[in-house]
């Protein structure tokens, strides 16, 4: 079978593709190795698939359906098969097997992958996602190389910290010159800042959270998948849901008060300070939309930084 990759996978890395990595080039053979090593029966590609990895639905040497996943090395599958393990299937896809890690291959249970929480009415889907959140802020697994590192050290997992100072830096060096957009970035990085002087929690966080990171399963009604893990307060992964389906909160001719009150909805039902979520809802849209404008983007771009304006 042909391993080609399909097309948003391709645009997406290549927004985002250093120079020199060949990973693209390299897949279709990486893929057919996984297949060969494990036993498995290719059904098919799936498309349009996610954003950072190829994922092909397979069958076992015993006949049990499950995916193939093959991630580039940017995409921190060390990370993810880490992250996977700890939760057990609580609340996320099952990890059957993950040896591979450093070439990007994980061995995952079989969800729905054309069935995400997305397809509910709005409300229902948003308190479905955040109930799957839930289940995943646990403790982060303890370092073996050095069980009194604090959380996130070792090379596990990036803490939010690490994260958003990579980004504020990408931001400050790209400000627009327009004064509105200025002055969200400037509002932004410095919310970052108050917020990160005084951390309530340190959880392992999925890290990229949103509807259509929460798949129809059989063993449970919706479990998590696609994680890019981090070490941090709750508040931080809540924030990318507040603004999901971000299009349709535009249109609507209330949208700054249903994002207002779906702050307040979710802080409470997850028992997150308000105030937190609306700061982390903040920088992640403006830093979000920053990196729209940068890799060409312009239409995202200009919806999350109005979405920015009502917080």
């Amino acid at each position: 079978m042909a391993f080609e990759a399909p097309t948003r996978l391709v645009r997406a890395l290549g927004e985002t593709s250093p120079e020199g990595d060949d990973w693209l080039e390299r897949l279709p053979e990486l893929a057919r190795r996984a297949v060969s090593e494990r036993g498995l029966t290719v059904e098919r590609v799936q498309a349009p698939g996610g954003r950072s990895s190829l994922v092909v639905l397979v069958r076992t040497a015993r006949d049990a359906p499950a995916v193939l996943k093959l991630a580039p090395p940017r995409a921190r599958p060390a990370a993810e098969l880490a992250a996977l393990a700890h939760w057990d299937g609580r609340g996320a896809v099952r990890l059957l097997e993950g040896g591979a890690a450093d070439e990007g291959v994980l061995l995952l249970e079989r969800l729905h992958p054309d069935v995400s929480v997305r397809s509910l009415p709005e409300a229902r889907a948003l308190l479905e996602a955040a109930d799957t959140l839930r289940r995943l802020w646990v403790a982060p697994p303890v370092n073996p190389q050095d069980p009194e590192a604090p959380e996130g050290a070792g090379g596990l997992f990036e803490t939010v910290a690490e994260r958003t100072g990579r980004q504020a830096e990408a931001m400050r060096a790209g400000t627009p010159p327009e004064a509105e957009a200025g002055a969200l970035v400037a509002a932004a990085l410095a919310v970052r800042e108050e917020l990160l002087a005084a951390p309530p929690e340190q959880l392992l966080l999925h890290g990229t959270f949103r509807q259509s990171k929460v798949l129809a399963g059989d063993r449970m009604p919706w479990l998590a998948v696609g994680p890019d893990p981090v070490v941090g307060e709750s508040a931080f992964d809540l924030a990318r849901l507040v603004r999901d389906r971000v299009e349709d909160l535009i249109a609507a001719p209330s949208g700054p008060a249903i994002t207002r009150r779906r702050v307040k909805r979710l802080a409470e039902s997850l028992e997150v300070d308000r105030e937190r979520l609306r700061g982390w809802t903040l920088f992640r849209a403006v830093e979000s939309g920053l990196r729209a404008r940068r890799v060409g983007r312009p239409k995202d771009a200009e919806l999350l930084l109005e979405f920015a304006t009502w917080l």
